[in-house]
């Protein structure tokens, strides 16, 4: 197995949205996905991007992807906030979580942000216990909120 983890690219665009698509069945909102591969690319590659990802490659295929977004805490400073992460099902138990991880510790190294912060369901035990290694804290303090608009 020889697996290449680079930046994503614009091209990589249509792959990454079939692997959130694949995440959010497996969190049971796969209604939740609502956007459009227009904007994805745009948020990502256009005048202004939100977001960077890095991809998990083998021999052409995207086997799995990180995507981040740097936030800023008024207690913290900067911060890579990773909004996924995900391997697809049948390349799990490789490494390759841990090769994608180890890549955003890095970039958040090289943008001297002041951590990485990010959310994970309760019931995801596989995923908690990913994020264990790292010796993640968990706060069971805070309540997610949103509006939409």
């Amino acid at each position: 197995m020889s697996i290449q983890i680079r930046r994503a690219v614009k091209e990589d665009c249509a792959r990454l949205l079939e692997l959130v698509k694949e995440l959010a069945l497996y969190e049971k909102a796969p209604q939740e996905v609502t956007v459009t591969i227009e904007h994805f690319e745009e948020s990502g590659f256009g005048k202004n991007p939100v977001w960077w990802a890095f991809v998990a490659e083998e021999d052409g295929l995207i086997l799995g992807f990180a995507l981040y977004y740097i936030r800023y805490s008024t207690w913290k400073g900067q911060r890579m906030y990773l909004e996924d992460i995900l391997v697809t099902e049948s390349a799990r138990g490789k490494g390759i979580g841990k090769l994608l991880m180890d890549q955003l510790i890095v970039e958040a190294k090289e943008r001297k942000l002041n951590g990485i912060v990010w959310q994970v369901l309760e019931w995801n035990e596989p995923a908690i216990n990913f994020y264990k290694k790292y010796n993640a804290s968990f706060d069971p303090e805070w309540v997610n909120c949103s509006i939409a608009v």
